[in-house]
């Protein structure tokens, strides 16, 4: 059951960025001076006095974009006025009505639906006898709020949920059972992938670069499931940044890496892998999230290289992240959008896989008597002991005699193995050095058991299946070995 909308609507500059995040209890909308910052419609739930809706922030109506993007803002506040069961229409109380106004009194008159008149930056007293002259809008006394000041919220709220439509029982959703952030540079094809993703027009399309500035979240229902994908604005240099606006967007897109159960990092298949690709790239090992490349637009560059030359040239520039698979997609036609989608539900699978301490203990001093750790000093690095302690991503201690001795190239030898043989091969994994008793106590049998910290919040325990290896299968001299090979990595390489 579809939740009520209650869209948020005005001139440019009148404070809708603000009074959303004030009414969601969290900074979602960029919030800036700058006339047209948000361009598409952003939404989020909000609940009070057993009602639960939707409420959503749009783009000024009026404003003249920069990037001759009026039309497209003017028809995401269009498909928001027309999906709204209430509309608040909010004024600015210190510039007193303005000739926009009435431009936008006249037009919601004409949608039939219950309007509330808000005026904002009421901060002081001496405002709120001034909002009287915008009744002659036609929608009665205003409620005076101000968004800045946090003053008005209960008596909105009230009157927000007077004039929703009659109660039929609707819930909050159920929380998605995946999160996917897309990122990438600008003009990469993000937004053209949501909207195939959604099966409609949720964000704004254009070949000009940098128009999507916010961090949009878009549920998406598929196979009886709820998806959350999260559109993030196109990453570019540092230097070339020329606003406040880009540097809140880019930070933006962080947060929704860190938020994301799964990132999928777009490239342009036209366009050479950027300085910003590798740094994107680099935030995303630091946070060990499970990754795609997805390379998008391969429509226009299929005739002249195959998708096993790019996936080679993929691997050479992110030689770190050779577990990462690769997707060829073409987003504007739809092609392998879905397959994108499974890819990342089984990603999101892997790393919340868990293996068992014995099997994992015997992985890891195969892999030592193997390859001995390089001496460190007159020091040699030893392995006692080692336990999977969390999962997203899965989080793997070793308790050693220093951590100190063991160099990073060590560390991913170890990581490698731990791919190679477990079924996380496709995902990040993070291996914590401890010293020998840091962190330990003996458990039943006496066996050492990690000792977890109630405040420890970066590994959380996390119930997930076990993963119990296959048993190894009869070789018989007489005939072939017809064991089944493992996945080459990179193997999500489809072509067209």
């Amino acid at each position: 059951m579809s939740l009520p909308i209650v869209a948020i609507v005005g001139r440019p500059n009148v404070g809708k960025s603000s009074l959303f995040n004030w009414l969601a209890g969290r900074r979602i909308s960029i919030v800036d001076p700058t006339a047209g910052v948000t361009r598409d419609r952003v939404s989020t739930v909000v609940e009070h006095g057993g009602r639960v809706w939707e409420i959503m922030d749009t783009g000024g109506i009026g404003i003249v974009d920069v990037d001759d993007l009026s039309a497209d803002v003017e028809r995401q506040i269009q498909l928001a006025i027309e999906s709204a069961a209430l509309v608040v229409f909010m004024v600015d109380v210190r510039e007193g009505v303005v000739p926009l106004d009435e431009d936008v009194a006249a037009r919601l008159r004409t949608i039939n639906k219950p309007v509330i008149l808000v005026a904002n930056k009421a901060d002081t007293e001496k405002f709120g006898q001034q909002a009287g002259e915008f009744c002659r809008l036609g929608y009665g006394d205003p409620l005076c709020v101000s968004a800045d000041q946090k003053l008005g919220k209960d008596d909105l709220f009230e009157a927000i949920v007077a004039k929703l439509p009659p109660d039929t029982g609707e819930t909050a959703p159920a929380e998605a059972a995946l999160m996917i952030a897309t990122v990438g540079r600008r003009n990469a094809g993000k937004s053209t992938f949501i909207n195939s993703l959604a099966g409609a027009e949720r964000v704004i399309v254009s070949e000009v670069p940098g128009t999507t500035r916010d961090s949009v979240d878009v549920r998406i229902e598929r196979d009886g499931k709820s998806y959350i994908a999260i559109d993030t604005a196109g990453v570019r240099k540092t230097a070339k940044m020329g606003t406040n606006i880009e540097f809140y967007s880019t930070h933006r897109a962080q947060r929704s890496i860190r938020r994301a159960d799964v990132v999928l990092h777009f490239f342009d298949a036209r366009h050479r892998v950027s300085r910003v690709d590798k740094q994107l790239a680099e935030y995303i090992v630091e946070e060990n999230k499970p990754a795609i490349f997805v390379v998008n637009k391969w429509d226009l560059v299929k005739d002249s290289m195959s998708t096993e030359k790019m996936a080679e040239y993929v691997r050479a520039m992110f030689p770190m992240l050779d577990h990462v698979p690769i997707a060829f997609i073409t987003a504007k036609e739809g092609k392998n959008v879905l397959r994108l989608l499974q890819l990342a539900v089984q990603l999101h699978k892997q790393a919340g896989l868990r293996v068992s301490t014995g099997d994992l203990n015997r992985t890891i001093r195969a892999a030592i008597e193997a390859n001995h750790p390089p001496m460190s000093g007159s020091k040699t690095p030893k392995v006692f002991y080692a336990t999977q302690i969390g999962v997203h991503p899965p989080t793997i201690v070793l308790f050693t005699n220093g951590p100190e001795l063991f160099d990073q190239t060590y560390i991913r030898y170890l990581m490698k193995v731990l791919r190679d043989t477990f079924p996380f091969s496709e995902v990040a994994i993070k291996i914590v050095l401890r010293a020998k008793g840091e962190g330990m106590r003996r458990g039943p049998e006496d066996e050492l058991v990690e000792e977890i910290p109630d405040t420890e919040e970066e590994t959380p325990i996390v119930r997930a299946p076990r993963y119990t290896p296959p048993p190894e299968p009869v070789e018989e001299e007489s005939e072939p070995d017809q064991r089944p090979r493992k996945k080459p990595r990179g193997s999500e390489t489809w072509d067209f």
